[in-house]
């Protein structure tokens, strides 16, 4: 007996509710009753009645029949629900959707990413000049906080510019026309990982090894330095 009781039970169904429509419905201009009366609207359509009355939801909830008309009409002006027509067997039927809902909670979501990203840009921007400033043991000039911006506007990740800024250090020639060359090359090759930044500085600096073993007798034969930014 109480299995069959559990059993109706789980026949009841449940409905998926996006954690972010709990975290943001005040940023899409919701409130907790019109929260409710959607999730409400959301039960009915997955059991099938896709048309319920004000009657019908405020049997539900704690508000009466006039007061769920006035919010759905309310939600419909606010652009969160749709009416739309169908017709079967030339009989035209009414049904409501919520894919609005959706469609908001995507742009909301979207517009919450975009802010995060550039929030995250702005502080890696602060960080970047900080870095900078560390190495060259100095506050940076106007010209030359308007090249690490520039960089930073041509899509050079930030990762990728302290990467050039290390090679920099590395090769004891610590100056933004060096860096801008290392950053000119590596965007010429594809370089857009930490990894292959890596790879491209190591090459740089074992053939630099191999120029300087190679000692006088090399260079009494006139070969041109090797520079890796010109491989």
């Amino acid at each position: 007996m109480i299995k069959n009781k559990i059993f109706a039970w789980l026949k009841e169904g449940t409905i998926t509710i996006p954690s972010f429509l709990f975290s943001n419905y005040k940023a899409m201009g919701l409130n907790e009753q019109e929260v409710m009366l959607l999730l409400q609207l959301q039960s009915f359509l997955e059991m099938g009645n896709a048309f319920p009355t004000p009657s019908q939801m405020a049997a539900r909830m704690t508000f009466q029949e006039s007061e769920c008309l006035f919010m759905i009409q309310r939600l419909i002006q606010k652009g969160f629900i749709d009416i739309e027509e169908e017709y079967s067997n030339s009989i035209r039927h009414e049904r409501y959707s919520i894919d609005p809902l959706y469609e908001k909670m995507i742009d909301c979501f979207l517009k919450t990413l975009n802010q995060t990203e550039s929030a995250q840009a702005a502080a890696d921007n602060d960080s970047l000049y900080t870095i900078f400033e560390k190495e060259f043991g100095r506050p940076l000039s106007p010209f030359e906080c308007e090249t690490l911006a520039m960089w930073m506007e041509e899509d050079h990740h930030p990762d990728i510019i302290k990467a050039a800024l290390r090679e920099s250090v590395i090769s004891g020639k610590l100056n933004f026309r060096y860096i801008d060359r290392i950053l000119f090359e590596w965007k010429k090759n594809g370089v857009k990982t930490l990894e292959q930044a890596k790879s491209h500085g190591e090459k740089f600096r074992v053939h630099q090894k191999r120029d300087k073993k190679a000692g006088p007798a090399a260079a009494a034969k006139e070969v041109p330095f090797y520079n890796w930014l010109e491989q």
